[in-house]
């Protein structure tokens, strides 16, 4: 998974997102992706270049989200 602009609405999501848009989205994320996303923004400002969000429970999902067009997650940075 990654970040959606609509939860409910699983075609919504936001494969790449800037740092400056992430930290404009932040406050508006609840529960859980709220943290993840707080991280990513932690990261970025802290020397590490990209991040990607992805849901580990799906097989293969880090060669899927780097080796795809579409990917499978969100790209933060």
């Amino acid at each position: 998974a990654g970040l959606y602009e609509d939860f409910s609405d699983k075609n919504s999501l936001i494969s790449k997102i800037s740092l400056e848009q992430a930290k404009i989205l932040a406050p508006k994320i609840e529960g859980g992706m709220h943290v993840k996303l707080k991280s990513c923004i932690d990261a970025c400002e802290n020397g590490v270049t990209k991040v990607h969000i992805l849901d580990g429970r799906v097989k293969h999902s880090l060669l899927l989200e780097f080796f795809t067009d579409e990917g499978i997650g969100t790209l933060v940075g």
